[in-house]
């Protein structure tokens, strides 16, 4: 069955079940991490930035414990973080009304009219307490299908905005549901297929309908990318007017999202729940570090969903790293404005008008940090050196180094002198070009040779193996 859609009697049992809500989720936390907790666990097969955790021998304590049969988390631009049966088939409930939405706010305007007919009323299972007859503009009925996952407001976004797609002789809802389709092709949802704007899956719902994790997260990126969409299912509570006959009928709602205000950046989006699905969540964070987006499907209960995804988010967070650029064990005194500091030396630069001499060498800023994903994989550099031709003084640009992590540039330093070293005179130039005439005659270097002396120690050491 569905998740229940609540009616919010009045402010003080919407707190009581937000203080509720949080103190179970405080509760799940701590579950999550000890022996014999629900069925949560890490899995050989499990994939941690595209390989299995067996494959990088990763150690169980730096991989996400969850319960979930499929789920993935995405960072923002996309990249598949984790993995769990991640492109197997399955049901997903109410989470298709992410889907409904997104064509809703492509194809709709958020003022126009959308009518409940007395098939929408009466679909069941979770509502937004819509009536046959009942009038609201798209706005109020996203927030009526979104918050509360009100399978109403679903079918008549659905019929009203099919009424206008559909061709000779194909129903409303059909046309609608194509649309759905046509758009999860669009964006890459190679695994998905919608039979409704709901997602009920039985009775007279039965139908073939399936999706996978990755297709959820990749959907979810995608509808958050609406700030009319953001907007909605980042609020705990919504109050929807409705015109029912020729009175204005305000109906409260309480999302069925139990994160949101608990967990720190959880923003929304979707829970679902039925027989064939298991209950699941496709969820958000967003914090400092950029949003997350997590896909639960097919977890053991309502409550452990929101444990998994909260198990997700703080397996990214926990293994968040500030990873310093400068690392030498060579130093040297550096005049700076506000005096004399001790500074790595990451490298000597060779002095382009001295046949021998190089100049050390520093970042403008030594303590320069970069926040990584320590799981995405350790971090290379590569020094793009300039040899200076004359005279150099402390802070002249000598080039800069560029630091990888997983083939992706996260950090560029200005590297610059740390000390001066003095053009040649007049006599010591004379002397210098006799001896690279010569030295270049008997295939001698002319010219230092530029040396890194910086290096990029591992983010992490590998540690005992997942025996599960």
């Amino acid at each position: 069955m569905l998740s229940r859609a609540f009616m919010t009697p009045s402010a003080h049992g919407h707190a009581a079940r937000r203080a509720a809500a949080a103190a179970l989720a405080a509760l799940l936390v701590a579950a999550v991490a000890l022996p014999g907790a629900a069925a949560a666990d890490v899995r050989r097969g499990d994939l941690i930035m595209g390989e299995t955790v067996e494959q990088r021998d990763i150690p169980a304590g730096s991989c996400p414990s969850i319960d979930a049969q499929y789920a993935t988390l995405i960072d923002g631009d996309g990249t598949v973080l984790f993995g769990r049966g991640l492109d197997t088939p399955t049901h997903i409930a109410s989470i298709t009304k992410i889907m409904t939405a997104i064509v809703a706010l492509e194809q709709g305007s958020l003022e126009e009219e959308v009518t409940v007919s007395a098939e929408a009323a009466s679909v069941g299972e979770s509502t937004a307490g819509l009536w046959a007859g009942d009038k609201m503009t798209l706005l109020a009925a996203l927030n009526g299908m979104l918050v509360p996952s009100g399978n109403d407001a679903a079918y008549a976004i659905g019929e009203t905005l099919g009424a206008r797609m559909a061709t000779e002789g194909q129903s409303p809802l059909d046309a609608f549901v194509a649309a759905m389709n046509e758009t999860a092709a669009k964006i890459g949802m190679g695994g998905t297929l919608f039979s409704n704007p709901h997602g009920l899956d039985d009775g007279e719902f039965d139908a073939e309908m399936h999706s996978t994790a990755a297709d959820v997260a990749v959907m979810s990126r995608y509808a958050m990318g609406f700030d009319t969409f953001a907007s909605i299912v980042a609020q705990p509570s919504v109050t929807i007017e409705v015109t029912r006959g020729e009175e204005k009928v305000p109906i409260e709602l309480t999302s069925t999202d139990e994160l949101i205000g608990v967990y720190e950046g959880a923003c929304g989006i979707k829970t679902g729940t039925t027989d064939a699905a298991g209950p699941s969540f496709a969820g958000a964070c967003k914090r400092e570090a950029g949003t997350l987006y997590a896909a639960v499907l097919a977890s053991s209960s309502e409550a452990q969903r929101f444990a998994d995804a909260q198990a997700l988010y703080n397996w990214y967070y926990g293994n968040l790293v500030d990873y310093p650029l400068a690392h030498s064990d060579e130093k040297a005194a550096m005049a700076t404005e506000d005096g004399e500091r001790e500074v790595p030396v990451v490298a000597k630069v060779a002095c382009a008008a001295w046949p021998d001499k190089t100049v050390k060498a520093t970042f403008a800023d030594p303590d320069q940090a970069v926040e990584v994903f320590a799981l995405r994989g350790n971090v290379s550099q590569a020094f793009e050196l300039d040899p200076p031709a004359g005279g150099v003084r402390a802070g002249d640009r000598l080039g800069r180094a560029l630091f990888y992590q997983a083939n992706e540039l996260v950090a560029e330093a200005e590297v610059v002198a740390c000390e001066d070293v003095p053009a040649p005179g007049f006599l010591e130039n004379v002397s210098i070009a006799w001896s690279r005439f010569w030295d270049s005659l008997g295939g001698k270097p002319t010219m230092a040779e530029s040396v890194v002396l910086n290096d990029t120690p591992l983010i992490y050491d590998k540690a005992p193996k997942v025996t599960n």
